[in-house]
């Protein structure tokens, strides 16, 4: 009883944080900034405890860091792309470095390194894609977009959970996860697609959606997170049990680590930008 009430209350805080932050875009740019730093240092602590790996965790945290801000400022209109310099020379330091430090397993530092900027540091990047649009009128600041994606993934997991407890027979993917059922994941994404739905209507009723998109094409926003969410969530696993783990960190009371809470994101994310994107050449 002790560990829901602190998993709940822990919820909240969660979900209050990431909804008032996509309110203004300084926000948004600060709390991600920040998760994106404190999930790398938490990925880059993990990997460290291998046997023959030496990742830099600080200079890696920090490249992480500055390419999530570098997104925001390019996609806002604040900076050239000239910003992205540094953060091309920081990876080439990166690899270049192993030449002399003569660690056991350079190739295992060098794709540790990589995977903590493409894994990590890239899809919390690219919500800076969902969030700033740019038509012949200048660059705007579209908060439904990004929030819409953390708002799926929480109905996924919700509805998930509810319909895999109730139906749950068929192992999704007994091998890395036990727990997950097909009727879980097929109910999560039911809901998600209606819950898609409502929000296209209440978008429309408001006026804020600014996309324009359609109900059908709010529908298939929603289906793609769940797909690439629960693969996200899969990949995770995966990892964990590599490592021999049960959960990448103990920062956020009652749901673990910052992977633990963020691994849906990290390939949902990047496929709703592929999605939406996809919807504009259409």
């Amino acid at each position: 009883m002790k560990n829901f009430i602190v998993r709940t209350i822990t919820a909240v805080f969660f979900v209050a944080a990431i909804v008032s932050c996509f309110l203004r875009p300084e926000a948004m740019m600060f709390l991600f900034a920040l998760v994106t730093g404190m999930t790398i240092w938490e990925f880059t602590g993990l990997v460290n405890e291998r046997d023959g790996v030496a990742v830099n965790q600080m200079i890696s945290t920090v490249a992480g860091v500055y390419f999530f801000l570098a997104m925001a400022g390019y996609n806002s209109g604040m900076t050239p792309a000239a910003v992205f310099i540094p953060y091309l020379l920081t990876l080439i330091y990166l690899l270049v470095a192993e030449l002399y430090l003569k660690q056991e397993d350079p190739v295992n530092d060098w794709a540790y390194t990589m995977m903590s900027q493409l894994y990590i540091a890239l899809p919390f990047s690219l919500l800076n894609v969902l969030a700033f649009q740019s038509d012949a009128s200048g660059v705007h600041y579209v908060w439904t977009v990004p929030l819409s994606v953390f708002v799926f993934l929480w109905i996924n997991d919700a509805g998930a959970y509810i319909c895999g407890s109730l139906l749950g027979k068929h192992k999704l993917f007994p091998r890395i996860s036990p727990g997950k059922s097909w009727e879980g994941s097929i109910g999560g994404g039911i809901l998600v697609i209606l819950v898609a739905v409502l929000v296209w209507y209440l978008l429309e009723q408001y006026g804020e959606n600014a996309l324009g998109l359609s109900a059908i094409e709010w529908a298939g926003l929603g289906l793609t997170v769940v797909i690439f969410g629960t693969w996200g969530d899969l990949v995770e696993s995966l990892f964990k049990r590599t490592l021999g783990i049960k959960d990448s960190g103990h920062i956020l009371p009652g749901h673990g680590g910052m992977l633990d809470r963020f691994d849906s994101t990290l390939m949902a994310v990047p496929a709703a930008v592929v999605y939406l994107y996809t919807l504009s050449f259409l």
